[in-house]
């Protein structure tokens, strides 16, 4: 029986061409990544307390021999952007004779993929974590450990490692409240994974959590990971009044961000407690401003309101939206570039998320493409999870060139800087912050960072942001450094944009000349023996 380890955690590369990847944005802070890998730490902590464990994030900092050398054990999974890198460093556990374990999201959804590692652990490990260690004590040097889908009880969850984080390598750091969402969109594959009844930790946990990240001397931006941070809209006005007061106590040191359904903006109780308690920004999906549309991809609580006005409702609580978009849904029967513009400048949401429709494992989306015979059997170990550029995985029933130019003319025009800064301009009299930001070190310096950027930024771009800032000046005081912040996005969005457009030009001449051909299609059998 073996009662100590030595246990390195490597947390795989994401596709560096991503929308999320904001590395321009990351340069102005001297962040070298957006976020900092919240399951790795939630699973070190399930590991025993005698365990040694070295934790080396590929996207900020080397993985050397050394590193290997030291290690009895090597830990790594992640999401599907991180497929590519996630098979690399299980190629390198082998290679150097280490024991690997691998989990996370994609290695659930598709485990056929990652069959060399030596052990899966599927689902949510604070289910199983307590078998691959005993496995793991009595000399197994092989095995999968399978968690029930969506039954995790997360009031067992530990609290996460946020001492083995070196954290002012990020823009932000992630808790959770939640996991589950109560809708049953047909592309997500959230509900997959975590089940369609959100469970939530408890006051408690979460308070132990912001205590253990003051504590460590971190301040400014902690994300709330939740997928659908209202999906238990009960649990979360319980839980609002603990943190508004703990907010008090620590004289605010942490603004928050999160993820939520648009059905928000129908609760006013629920937009002034998040509003009092330092919440700044929401990602909301909205994927299509067609009634049609959503009713077919199950979106249905995105048609029950006016989009506009809910996002507005949202805005003047004091809190920004930033939203997904999608091309490429079955029921867009003529171009849909003008509508979802037209959404997007009405709405005056600066940072969209357009992609194209991407078929992800698991869902149902991916179940009705595979009946219908029309999802495309690709090269699954290279696919780069990033839907702005490796979206259209099956046939459409629109001209694949039609969807390709619509997703090129939305981004060619919401990311040209006149619209976009008009928009931040438009939010910042919106925004009716009850809070004013508060600065901390560091954040003069990215400022000035900011403004030589901006400068050699080209495009109109100079002028357009000081036409912002003035107007913010004149109008919204309050609301100027979270203009300020989606001013920093740009230096990512607009150059990113432009690649992605390059990218998609390539592809529509392809079709245009004869040369994209449709991959073969996948046969049911090819996906039970996946």
């Amino acid at each position: 029986m073996l009662d100590t380890c030595k246990v390195l955690m490597v947390f795989p590369l994401f596709n560096a061409n991503s929308f999320w990847n904001y590395q321009e944005t990351c340069n102005l802070t001297d962040a070298r990544y957006p976020a900092a890998p919240l399951g790795l730490i939630t699973v070190a902590a399930l590991l025993p307390k005698n365990w040694e464990i070295r934790l080396i994030n590929r996207n900020t900092e080397q993985l050397d021999d050394s590193d290997f050398a030291w290690a009895d054990l090597i830990m790594t999974g992640g999401m599907l952007p991180q497929r590519h890198d996630t098979l690399h460093v299980i190629d390198m556990c082998l290679a150097f004779g280490k024991p690997v374990v691998v989990g996370g999201p994609d290695v659930t959804s598709s485990p056929h993929l990652y069959s060399t590692a030596n052990f899966q652990v599927l689902g949510e490990a604070e289910e199983i974590m307590i078998d691959f260690i005993s496995a793991w004590r009595d000399g197994d040097r092989y095995g999968v450990f399978k968690a029930p889908m969506g039954k995790t009880d997360v009031t067992k969850s530990p609290l996460p490692r946020f001492d083995l984080l070196k954290l002012d390598q990020y823009l932000h750091v992630g808790i959770q409240f939640s996991r589950g969402c109560p809708f049953s969109c047909e592309f997500c594959d959230i509900i997959e994974l975590y089940g369609r009844v959100p469970r939530t930790k408890t006051n408690t946990q979460v308070i132990a959590e912001l205590d253990a990240l003051y504590t460590l001397g971190y301040r400014g931006h902690v994300d709330f990971v939740d997928d659908n941070l209202i999906g238990n809209k009960k649990a979360l006005k319980k839980f609002l009044p603990d943190l508004k007061r703990w907010q008090d106590t620590k004289n605010f040191p942490f603004e928050f961000s999160t993820e939520a359904s648009i059905n928000l903006a129908d609760d006013p109780e629920l937009l002034q407690s998040l509003s009092e308690t330092n919440f700044f920004a929401i990602f909301v999906g909205i994927e299509s401003p067609d009634t049609v549309s959503l009713i077919l991809m199950q979106k249905k609580q995105n048609t029950r309101r006016s989009l506009q006005q809910s996002i507005e409702t949202i805005h003047k609580a004091g809190i920004f939206v930033n939203a997904g978009f999608i091309v490429g849904f079955d029921s867009e029967k003529n171009s849909v570039a003008d509508g979802m513009i037209e959404c997007i400048e009405d709405t005056s949401i600066p940072v969209c998320m357009v992609g194209l429709l991407y078929a992800l494992p698991t869902t149902q989306l991916t179940r009705r493409l595979l009946a219908e015979g029309r999802l495309f059997s690709g090269d699954e170990e290279t696919q780069s999870g990033d839907q702005c550029t490796a979206g259209l995985n099956f046939e459409t029933k629109r001209p694949r060139r039609d969807v390709l130019h619509d997703y090129r003319t939305v981004l060619a025009t919401i990311y040209d800087p006149v619209a976009y800064f008009g928009r931040v301009r438009r939010l910042g009299r919106m925004l009716k912050r009850q809070r004013a930001h508060r600065m901390i070190k560091g954040d003069l310096r990215s400022f000035i960072r900011l403004l030589f950027r901006i400068h050699r930024a080209g495009s109109g771009t100079s002028s357009q942001f000081w036409r912002m800032m003035l107007d913010g000046a004149l109008h919204n005081p309050k609301a100027l450094p979270y203009m300020v912040m989606t001013s920093a996005l740009y230096l990512h969005l607009g150059p990113f944009s432009r690649q992605v457009i390059a990218i998609i030009d390539r592809e529509i001449a392809d079709v245009d000349q004869g040369r994209w051909h449709p991959p073969p299609i996948m046969q049911p059998a090819d996906a039970e023996a996946g």
